[in-house]
């Protein structure tokens, strides 16, 4: 899609219902309510994060947002795809600018050149008691991407209406903490799996801007 079309689109969407649970639950995997039943307890004293689907124009003026590959660490989201972004820290104000902070800092993007045009819904990450605030966003100028190379494997552009197409949704197995095999609903985007909470961010993204596509 023609990035000057995706903007008039823009201000379509910046105050109408968002389809939350609907979409996400479209993406969640079997296991996550079992996850969610456990944690009562520390839902309530969950961290927070924010996130930011950043959308820019590639050199041939198509719309494109930007996912990361992160490094592979012993942690639970090793090596697992997402938005760039990261945990709220002393020195930000608000979610929003640690988003927009942690973006920068993550895929080189600067700050003054990216505008937030509205949040999405929260999602509750159980395997690291995380509530994360995804927002949507755009930048006008074609990134000179560079990569945080401390957590940041690779960076990955993805087109607009790759992300629209039906046919990327696929499902994949993963080890629950049970040492069992379950398959959860994915994103094939880029030769590359998405699944869990970032899957249920973008699938909002998608319902949210496919009527108007």
């Amino acid at each position: 899609m023609n990035f000057d079309e995706f903007l008039k689109l823009t201000s379509k969407i910046k105050n109408i219902t968002l389809p939350a649970e609907s979409s996400h639950f479209k993406m969640v995997p079997p296991f996550r309510r079992d996850l969610m039943e456990k944690q009562k307890e520390a839902i309530k004293k969950a961290k927070k994060a924010g996130v930011l689907a950043l959308f820019y124009p590639d050199i041939n003026k198509q719309t494109k947002f930007v996912l990361i590959l992160r490094k592979t660490y012993k942690g639970v989201h090793s090596a697992q795809v997402a938005f760039p972004g990261g945990k709220l820290e002393k020195q930000d104000t608000s979610l929003k600018v640690a988003a927009v902070r942690e973006t920068f800092e993550e895929v080189g993007v600067p700050i003054d050149t990216i505008k937030v045009i509205r949040k999405l819904s929260q999602v509750y990450i159980p395997p690291s008691n995380f509530y994360v605030q995804p927002f949507f966003g755009i930048t006008k100028h074609t990134p000179s991407f560079i990569k945080q190379d401390d957590e940041v494997e690779t960076i990955i552009e993805i087109d607009l209406q790759h992300l629209l197409d039906d046919g990327i949704i696929i499902t994949k197995k993963v080890s629950t903490s049970y040492s069992v095999e379950v398959e959860v609903p994915a994103f094939k985007l880029n030769g590359y799996v998405v699944w869990g909470a970032t899957a249920m961010m973008l699938s909002e993204m998608k319902d949210l801007l496919k009527p108007f596509m």
